[in-house]
């Protein structure tokens, strides 16, 4: 991709609105439909329907207390929430739940940074990969959550080829757990400021 190609993608990165959260929910759905965390942590009746209604769930959260991010045409998502966020509702932690049924024990607890923002989730349609959107939507995370304030974001992927797409933008793994029969799951975060004076030097 060329700096004409970037500066394109990067254009048409913009903040959600509610008229964007069903598409952006399809959207993270099928991107989410093989990934490894997902997959072990909802349960295979429904797996799929299961997930489009957790990733809705979570997208209100996110946008009612966070940021949301969508692409041109919704190829591509991602959702960020501060450190002060509220926690979700108990009519949407009930909800949650149900959704993972027996497979609820799976979900664990990550640990909180006082300062930090949390990438919650980022995902781009199969078919739209290979074509810069999931870089245009960390960069434009970064810079939007940089103005409100983030010294710091963290986040969690079980996925080594987001490990490597993360490194590019800063970001440092911190840690590296291995669930009792679940997949690899790596800790990153990125201080901002540091990232900052990397990008201006």
């Amino acid at each position: 991709m060329n700096g004409h190609e970037r500066a394109a993608v990067k254009s048409r990165t913009r903040l959600a609105t509610i008229e964007d959260l069903a598409p952006a929910e399809e959207t993270l759905t099928v991107a989410f439909m093989d990934y490894p965390w997902t997959r072990w942590v909802i349960p295979e009746d429904d797996y799929a329907k299961r997930l489009r209604r957790l990733q809705g769930l979570y997208l209100r959260h996110a946008l009612r207390h966070g940021v949301v991010f969508v692409t041109q045409g919704h190829a591509g998502a991602a959702a960020l929430l501060p450190p002060d966020a509220a926690d979700p509702s108990k009519s949407t932690m009930e909800q949650i739940i149900a959704l993972h049924g027996e497979r609820i024990g799976r979900l664990t607890d990550s640990p909180s940074a006082a300062r930090a923002w949390t990438l919650e989730t980022l995902g781009v349609r199969p078919s739209h990969r290979g074509r810069g959107l999931g870089s245009a939507l960390i960069a434009h995370a970064l810079r939007d959550v940089s103005r409100r304030g983030a010294k710091e974001v963290r986040l969690e992927t079980s996925d080594a080829r987001n490990v490597r797409l993360y490194e590019r933008h800063g970001f440092q793994v911190t840690g590296c757990t291995d669930s009792d029969g679940g997949p690899t799951v790596w800790a990153m975060k990125l201080r901002l400021a540091e990232s900052e004076q990397r990008r201006s030097g």
